[in-house]
């Protein structure tokens, strides 16, 4: 996995949607999640459902253990360690040519940190934006996108 600065230059997606997914994603590990689930348009939504069914059991050693509400939109593992949304609009973030990506297994990320809470990512170059907010202890780690990448690349097609 490398890290990389490098622009995006997308068009700007809804800011209040940034927000409202930094929000859902903070849970702490102990109680089961709570997500704001995404409502993507209809090609979307079919990539995310595809997602949906390749997902694993477990991430980084984590249980899968689904956020509140239950969606296909929507999965957890670690009671809210990890969460992943599919279908989020595109983080206003990703116009900036300063944003930090990774790579991890052939999947590109946004790399975001928002205030107090761990770090998410967000897929660049999908068909559908996948958005994965990790708990503070993987303020460091990367890994348990390395365990997503797989099910990402081959329900998620490129958009280049």
């Amino acid at each position: 996995m490398t890290s990389s600065h490098r622009p995006f230059g997308l068009p700007a997606a809804v800011a209040a949607a940034v927000l409202l997914s930094a929000a859902a994603g903070c849970s702490s590990p102990d109680a089961t999640a709570s997500v704001v689930v995404p409502n993507p348009p209809a090609e979307e939504a079919a990539f995310c459902q595809a997602l949906a069914k390749e997902l694993p059991d477990t991430v980084a050693g984590l249980a899968r253990s689904d956020p509140e509400p239950g969606s296909e939109l929507t999965a957890g593992w670690g009671d809210g360690a990890i969460v992943l949304r599919c279908g989020v609009p595109r983080p206003e973030k990703m116009s900036d040519p300063k944003a930090q990506a990774v790579e991890a297994n052939g999947v590109n990320w946004m790399l975001e940190r928002p205030e107090g809470s761990g770090p998410r990512f967000t897929s660049t170059y999908r068909k559908a934006y996948v958005e994965v907010t990790l708990d503070e202890r993987y303020a460091h780690d990367a890994t348990p996108l390395a365990d997503l990448a797989a099910p990402v690349r081959k329900a998620v097609p490129p958009s280049l």
